[in-house]
């Protein structure tokens, strides 16, 4: 016996067909502003003529505990963050934790123009910047007309 059902009722079918994708793909955001508040730091990517930008929001890191590393068109952006020594006090109760704590871990796809060899990195107040410098063959440039 065949596996295909046929149903008369086609607009049912995809309104079925609707909910199993959107039960299927409920854990993923639909783009880098809807990611979950857990994932740390929270980043933003962007370029300019000659550099790739990219920004991580981490307030209260050390600078020498942040790891960052460009391989094969990736770029990784990773280490820990502590809990603040008031939090360690053991007669401290806590009623509610928003802050990210624990090891961290982000890997952004770099464009294919970026140059991992013109990469600075840089910590001032809470936000890593992240500069990658564009291959001369990617920059725009004007042509003179004869």
């Amino acid at each position: 016996m065949s596996d295909l059902f046929f149903s008369t009722d086609l607009p049912g079918e995809f309104d079925r067909l609707q909910r199993q994708l959107t039960s299927l793909f409920a854990g993923f955001p639909a783009s880098l502003r809807a990611t979950r508040s857990e994932i740390f730091p929270a980043v933003n990517v962007g370029s300019t003529d000659d550099t790739v930008e990219i920004v991580a929001f981490a307030p209260g890191l050390d600078p020498a505990a942040i790891d960052v590393a460009i391989d094969k068109g990736l770029l990784t952006i990773s280490g820990v963050r502590e809990l603040p020594s008031s939090a360690n006090d053991a007669e401290t109760r806590v009623y509610a934790s928003e802050r990210f704590m624990g090891e961290f871990r982000r890997v952004i796809e770099l464009p294919p123009h970026a140059d991992p060899d013109k990469a600075s990195a840089r910590y001032v107040n809470g936000c890593l910047t992240v500069s990658i410098g564009r291959s001369e063959a990617s920059k725009p440039r004007a042509i003179a007309v004869q």
